[in-house]
């Protein structure tokens, strides 16, 4: 990240002065070397490490990170009092679950629309039957939704959540869907 003096970023190309009032040149990080650097009192800081914003908000200023809350919050303000939404309804921020259910039913939505207008056919075609492995795949989504929304609420912390994501490996190989992705295959 870069070089600090007594907590403050000193950046290459500029000069600084220390807390002994001596001003240093504009290009001491090209002309002294770590010892050097290090003897003026500087240190190095490198770059906190990346970090999943799906399921962490940030950083402290401690570095540490800001996880996301896995269930719902109800809005309040610094009194602890309800914000209230035009209608007076309270304002809920949605958690990392409820945001996930809602994808999942969404995804399962998608994939069992495609076959819908075979489902309206036989209901008003007479003669017309929807066809058996469309109805077998239609449930297996529906099974394979219920599971995963099943996964989902289980998750008692955010480990056991993110866990989700983790698409199983052998030998840096995947062998099957994340738990969170864990759809049927289709035809």
């Amino acid at each position: 990240m870069a070089w600090k003096y007594n907590n403050l970023i000193i950046r290459a190309g500029k000069s600084w002065t220390n807390s002994d009032g001596a001003t240093h040149p504009k290009n001491w990080a090209s002309v002294w070397d770590d010892e050097s650097k290090a003897a003026q009192g500087l240190v190095w800081e490198d770059d906190p490490a990346p970090f999943d914003n799906r399921f962490y908000w940030g950083r402290q200023a401690d570095g540490t990170l800001i996880p996301r809350s896995l269930d719902d919050v109800n809005e309040v303000d610094e009194d602890g009092n309800p914000v209230l939404d035009i209608d007076g309804v309270q304002l809920v921020t949605k958690g990392l679950k409820s945001n996930a259910i809602e994808l999942v039913k969404r995804q399962a939505g998608d994939k069992i629309a495609v076959t819908d207008w075979m489902v309206v056919k036989a209901s008003e075609v007479s003669g017309y039957s929807l066809p058996t492995d469309v109805a077998i795949a239609r449930a297996a989504i529906r099974t394979a939704s219920n599971n995963i929304e099943a996964a989902i609420t289980a998750a008692s912390d955010l480990a056991e959540f993110m866990a989700l994501y983790d698409v199983p490996m052998v030998d840096d190989m995947p062998t099957g869907n994340a738990p969170i992705n864990n759809w049927p295959d289709e035809a």
